[in-house]
């Protein structure tokens, strides 16, 4: 039943791909000149782009290579500007409904207003693209200062860096990590939380390209952990986790951990578990049953759907990604619209929230609208009462 599922969920999802790029094919090739070589090549080229992810995407499951790696990233960046080359068509079909009452004036010698319009939308898309792309590889640090009122053993203040939805991959490859990696140690942390979406589907290009060696380079004074996202699940959670764990990344699985003996972290099993294997994670009540309330709890949850379960259960602060703000405008008004917090800082009672935009990207190498970010966080605890007194 599962499986069957699944297929009618990448049937509709291919339908849905496939039709947006017939739409965005037709509209070019209406503008072309009749009998032109640069209609074939026009044919070629847009097909290249339409399948090169989905192939890119199959291969790589099969056979690691720079090659195929090219024709994925190449599939990517097709997807980003896909996005706007549809909106410029949908613009395009209500500016052509809106003046059809009123006559065309041809003008011998000129070139036809169409083929202009196409001409600069297929540079300025590819100009957006290009910026995006810059954007998305320069990762800025957000700092957070929050009052805890509570003991942690007696430490005053604790930094933590928090990452989510890197992504890595064959996309997100060596030197990205290689700067993820300096950008932490640079901040001196605590404690590194990856908050979900650490890897991007199948390990096998991480494995290929050797970026647990990078992770390992990591240096935290009391620990680096991780929980599942839902691009964990999807390539195989159990491989994910192997992989992280054999290079010094403890990965909560539903499990709670207490760090040096001055807080809680619960890491909380991605929801999309339940999609995959059957079998619903706990509830953060149950989870957080026992424990300790004087100490702090911080909570690891990829995708933030119930804030207030957090807060109905005493948690202290809660980590968590998975919205990528959008990654690509306009895309944020819907992830608004899904989620309370799609990015950003609140608080629901005594309960602190954040949602990162992420460090990565998935599909397009390319963000529009909002910064990629690792999240420094400064924890200063208001009763630091020496124990035992």
């Amino acid at each position: 039943m599962k499986i069957s599922r699944f297929i009618v969920f990448l049937l509709f999802v291919f339908s849905i791909y496939f039709f947006v790029n017939y739409y965005i094919f037709s509209h070019g090739y209406r503008l072309l000149p009749e009998n032109s070589v640069i209609k074939g090549v026009y044919i070629s080229v847009f097909a290249v782009f339409t399948l090169s992810f989905i192939i890119g995407r199959v291969l790589e499951r099969i056979w690691n290579s720079t090659i195929i790696y090219l024709i994925t990233k190449t599939g990517a960046f097709w997807l980003a500007a896909m996005l706007y080359f549809f909106l410029i068509c949908i613009l395009a079909d209500l500016l052509d409904l809106l003046t059809k009452p009123f006559p065309e004036t041809d003008i011998p010698g000129k070139m036809d207003h169409k083929t202009i319009i196409l001409i600069i939308s297929v540079i300025s898309v590819w100009i957006l693209i290009a910026i995006g792309y810059i954007n998305a590889k320069h990762p800025r640090v957000k700092t957070l200062n929050l009052k805890i009122p509570k003991n942690a053993n007696g430490n005053p203040q604790l930094r933590i860096i928090a990452v989510s939805d890197v992504h890595l991959g064959s996309i997100i490859g060596e030197k990205r990590v290689a700067k993820l990696v300096r950008m932490i140690n640079q901040l001196r942390p605590d404690l590194v939380l990856f908050a979900g979406d650490l890897l991007d589907e199948d390990p096998d290009p991480v494995i290929h390209q050797i970026l647990g060696s990078c992770l390992e380079k990591i240096k935290a004074k009391t620990g680096i952990y991780a929980i599942t996202g839902n691009h964990e699940y999807i390539g195989g959670v159990t491989k994910a986790v192997s992989f992280l764990e054999r290079h010094g990344i403890i990965v909560l699985k539903d499990e709670i951990v207490l760090v040096n003996n001055q807080l809680y972290i619960a890491g909380r099993e991605d929801r999309d578990m339940l999609r995959f294997t059957g079998i619903a994670r706990k509830s953060l009540k149950s989870l957080l049953s026992g424990l300790d309330q004087s100490k702090p709890i911080i909570v690891l949850d990829h995708q933030p759907l119930d804030l207030n379960e957090s807060k109905d259960s005493s948690a202290d602060l809660q980590i968590s990604g998975h919205t990528h703000h959008g990654q690509l405008w306009p895309l944020q008004y819907i992830t608004k619209k899904i989620f309370e917090l799609s990015w950003g800082y609140c608080k629901k009672g005594n309960t602190h929230y954040y949602v990162s935009s992420g460090y990565g990207t998935w599909g397009p190498p390319v963000r529009i609208g909002n910064r990629p970010e690792i999240v420094e966080i400064n924890l200063l605890f208001t009763n630091r009462s020496i124990p035992g007194n």
